[in-house]
């Protein structure tokens, strides 16, 4: 399944069926009256965060939700059939912009939370409606209002509790694959993934999502490189994660450049927390170890941790570095399996 992240589709609520004018005719009834019904409602358009997506992929495949309108109404008093109401089926996380893709109409956060973005049209008045005492015989009905037609952006970003940043090849996804069940793509070449991974993990018996996305590279937020599209995935996240690749023989300019494009793309995001991390410790010596270490600090300004996900040195103390840092409402924690008693 291909990740998509950001989808324009387009969509029209049902207009209302026309209002009725009809007359009462039935045998040996002298006086029969107007009985034009009322026309239905017009189908509305509802977003609605559902459990068991992460992509927005179905809307490639389908742009334009229309709903049905209104059904006109009939004699004898009878109102039209409303019609069906469309829902998008949206993965949590999911922003709805205007056209403009600046104005945000919605941000579904929550599994069931739901969203209207185009309300059906009301259906017209019958004759019935308009008979009172000095006017017995109505032959006037309204029509029914005509429906909304928007056209809309969706925008996912991720529901993570940590977000992985680094320059390509820095080992965010060596890191993830290291702790979690996540599998993503690994190779010795930059940009070997070219989409947001979500993995769970799990110490000392409490569970998080760590998020890996695409690598940054000087002038990303002017579009070098993937870009900083995937920036957004880690605007929910509660801590950041900034790996280094401790063989690189530039470690704070390194440094720099990731948070001199956290800058560039605002939305307070170089203010959110950061654990700052020294990968890939395990291609060098104690010497290397401590001269890159203190480049580093000196760079951050900051404690750093060293860490090797390869050689799995060091991620536990990682992990509950980043323990500390979400929010206890984050946290999931595991059931405690209870003792067995045995019996005989």
């Amino acid at each position: 399944m291909k990740f998509l992240d950001l989808a324009k589709v387009y969509i029209r609520s049902g207009g209302g069926g026309g209002g009725c004018v009809s007359f009462r005719r039935e045998k040996f009834i002298e006086y029969g009256g107007p009985d034009g019904g009322d026309g239905g409602k017009g189908g509305s358009v509802w977003a609605e965060a559902v459990h068991g997506l992460n992509t927005l992929i179905d809307f490639r495949y389908q742009q334009h939700f229309f709903a049905r309108n209104g059904q006109p109404g009939k004699g004898q008093q009878r109102t039209g059939k409303d019609g069906d109401d469309i829902i998008l089926r949206v993965p949590v996380g999911t922003e709805i912009l205007d056209e403009d893709e600046e104005t945000v109409i919605a941000d579904l956060t929550e599994v069931g939370q739901r969203v209207q973005l185009a309300r059906g049209g009301n259906g017209g008045f019958g004759n019935l409606h308009f008979k009172s005492s000095t006017n017995q015989a109505p032959r006037r009905a309204n029509p029914g209002q005509e429906g909304v037609e928007r056209t809309l952006w969706l925008r996912l970003k991720l529901i993570a509790d940590v977000g992985l940043l680094g320059l390509p090849n820095a080992g965010k996804s060596t890191f993830l694959a290291a702790t979690s069940n996540a599998r993503p793509k690994i190779a010795d070449y930059p940009f070997t993934t070219l989409h947001p991974n979500l993995g769970v993990v799990g110490v000392d018996n409490v569970e998080f999502v760590v998020a890996d996305i695409p690598g940054l590279i000087a002038g990303a937020h002017e579009g070098r490189g993937i870009g900083d599209r995937f920036l957004g995935h880690v605007e929910r996240c509660a801590v950041l994660l900034h790996l280094v690749d401790g063989t690189s023989e530039t470690v704070a300019e390194d440094y720099q450049t990731i948070i001199t494009e956290l800058e560039a793309y605002g939305g307070h995001l170089a203010d959110k927390p950061r654990v700052t991390v020294l990968n890939k410790v395990d291609a060098l010596d104690e010497d290397q170890r401590e001269e890159a270490a203190q480049a580093l600090r000196d760079a951050s300004g900051g404690s750093v941790m060293l860490m090797s996900g390869v050689a799995r040195e060091g991620v536990t103390e990682v992990l509950r570095a980043l323990r500390s840092q979400i929010d206890a409402d984050r946290l999931r924690h595991k059931p405690v399996e209870e003792a067995q008693v045995w019996q005989p």
